[in-house]
This record gives structure tokens, sequence and C-alpha cells, in this order.
């Protein structure tokens, strides 16, 4: 699935974390750590490298790395 390897990767580079501990049940705050600001960063690579665009509506509904790939699928 390229978009969970995408997805992953930017998490990756984003939080500085290990690749190993990013999986699809994977919280991005309660797990890996991702403040307001991290999820900023988030959004706009996810933006950037898929071309969409997340409303800020929309953020609330991004916890896991599941439900980022299940949003991005949805919207590409």
């Amino acid at each position: 699935m390229p978009t969970f390897e995408n997805t992953r990767r930017i998490i990756v580079e984003v939080l500085d974390v290990q690749e190993a501990e990013v999986l699809p049940e994977t919280s991005l705050a309660n797990d890996l750590g991702a403040d307001s600001l991290d999820f900023i960063a988030l959004l706009q690579a996810f933006e950037a490298e898929f071309n969409i665009q997340i409303p800020d509506a929309d953020v609330s509904k991004l916890e896991t790395v599941a439900d980022v790939i299940k949003y991005i699928e949805s919207k590409i």
C-alpha cells in the first residue's frame, strides 16, 4: 500500500521517530508524542505529498496512523 509507506515516511521524518514505531494502530499524540505544532507540520507535509487539502474541521478525526491513511485515501 503506497499510501501507508508514504504516510509512515512523513511521520518518521516530521516526528523524528523510528519506522518500527509507526503502525496503523499507533496514536500520533499518545504513542508518538505529537503536539499541536507537530500536527501542523504533519498536515502540511501530507497536503504537499498527496496534493490534498485538509480542512481544520477534519484534523480532530486524525488520531491514529490508520485514520490518516483512510482520510488521505478518501481524498485522492
